[in-house]
């Protein structure tokens, strides 16, 4: 490890100029700070956080709860300040730190507020606490008896751009499955927004499904090198803004477009901002070649860059490795869920369920309906009726309550029926399995009944909405 570190050093100290990681900082903070004033704005955190009498956690972290009183709105401000210091650049480490932690408990809080862009956000305010971006155009650089900084070291550049990467990569792998490249559930999708004008009516047509299914598969597959590349960059980034507006406006999916567009600038050269916006010139604002490590020269790690790079390191391990834990568990993971999450497999499956919970005492021969509504929000129960292990978590809660109302010996059964990507509908739980004798662990889950519906043909001749 030591002697892989120092052949790896000098290559990582190489100075890259500061300005695409100030322009990335700037724009990650203001996207937080309207992410957060949009919670304010339309009473989310009420009926996220704090109307539901139960919230789905992730298995491990059931010790995150939501803070009581008017605790989630504090919350939620101090995440709205740090963010707004983050753009600002103002005590930038410990606002990085604070809005990585706060934030990541906000979204360790339920399952059922789970999306691909805000795990990576919590992943990327992760990496922002380790990167340099306040060195200029900030108040921290303004406030410091240190000139600005013009440079930062290449690894603080590469650690975001192999973070995007990986997104990139991993989305793409995950949609050469076979209901995407049959158009599933790119059809579904677009047949939502066939009413819109002009363009409405040709997103139901079969050819153009294929389009964007196809394109946005490779898309997701080559935009990383073609960035990288510089005969294609310009196109690639011309190919990026098309993709992320689109989505922007075709799909409900919050800031994640526009923080898109933003990371995918982090592939250009790292003097982008400054070329684009001073009329200095390049030689001026270029750094000295003096100031990058000389050839051959051993280069000591400091045993704190050692501590940072082996904490990087097993992120990234784990980031590579995670993703594909889905092959550890039969069936398809669109059906099952098992491996779904953190893995970056985004938009593959338009599921839809339903589906009753019969609770009986087995010691009395009592029995009883369990209303899920009295409970849950309709968004956490939409989600849990397609999630088996959000339905496993529930029916553990539901015989809880029944325990505190002087049942014994108690059996949960859960009736769901759910449909994926159009197929017809079919049973996704054993209706004949006690959930509440089931342990709820990372194991795959027997329970869960195997996916036999065939994923029907499209049709030959779409009908065009009017």
């Amino acid at each position: 490890m030591q002697a892989a570190a120092r052949a790896l050093w000098p290559r990582l100290l190489e100075p890259v100029d500061i300005a695409s990681l100030v322009f990335f900082r700037i724009a990650f903070g203001l996207l937080l700070v309207v992410e957060v004033w949009r919670y304010f704005q339309f009473g989310w955190i009420k009926s996220f956080y704090i109307e539901p009498a139960f919230h789905f956690t992730y298995y491990g972290f059931g010790w995150v709860r939501p803070w009581p009183g008017d605790g989630m709105y504090i919350l939620f401000a101090i995440l709205g300040a740090s963010a707004l210091c983050i753009l600002l650049g103002f005590k930038y480490r410990l606002a990085a730190t604070t809005f990585f932690l706060g934030f990541t408990y906000v979204f360790l809080l339920d399952q059922a507020r789970y999306l691909n862009h805000f795990y990576l956000i919590s992943v990327i305010s992760f990496l922002m606490i380790f990167v340099p971006a306040h060195r200029a155009f900030s108040l921290d650089a303004l406030l410091s008896k240190s000139p600005p900084s013009k440079t930062v070291p290449r690894w603080a550049l590469w650690i975001l751009r192999a973070q995007l990467a990986l997104m990139y990569v991993f989305a793409g792998i995950a949609k050469l499955g076979g209901d995407w490249l049959r158009g599933s559930p790119m059809r579904d999708l677009l047949a939502r927004h066939a009413s819109l004008p002009l363009v409405g009516p040709h997103l139901t047509d079969e050819r153009v499904v294929m389009l964007f299914a196809y394109g946005g598969l490779l898309f997701d597959l080559f935009v990383v090198p073609f960035l990288l590349w510089s005969k294609t960059r310009y196109l690639a980034l011309l190919a990026a803004v098309a993709f992320h507006g689109m989505n922007h406006f075709l799909f409900e999916i919050g800031i994640f477009p526009w923080f898109a567009m933003a990371g995918t600038l982090l592939f250009l050269p790292p003097d982008w901002p400054r070329r684009l916006f001073s009329r200095r010139s390049k030689k001026e604002e270029t750094p000295a070649p003096a100031s990058a490590p000389k050839r051959g020269r051993k280069l000591p790690v400091p045993t704190y860059s050692q501590a940072a790079l082996i904490l990087l390191a097993a992120h990234f391990a784990l980031q590579i490795v995670v993703p594909f834990r889905h092959f550890l568990y039969p069936g398809d993971v669109n059906w099952t869920d098992e491996g779904q999450r953190f893995s970056w497999r985004m938009m593959l499956r338009a599921k839809r369920g339903t589906g009753r919970f019969v609770a009986s005492d087995r010691a009395t021969g009592q029995q009883r309906m369990i209303n899920p509504r009295q409970y849950l929000s309709r968004e956490q129960m939409a989600t849990m009726w397609i999630q088996p292990d959000m339905i496993l978590q529930f029916a553990h809660f539901a015989a809880d309550q029944l325990r505190r109302e002087g049942w014994q010996v108690i059996d949960i059964r859960a009736s769901v029926a759910a449909s994926l990507n159009g197929r017809r509908s079919q049973l996704l739980t054993d209706p004949q399995v006690n959930l509440d004798a089931e342990k709820r662990n990372l194991l795959h889950a027997k329970w869960i009944m195997p996916l036999t519906e065939p994923l029907p043909p499209p049709a030959k001749k779409m009908a065009r909405s009017r």
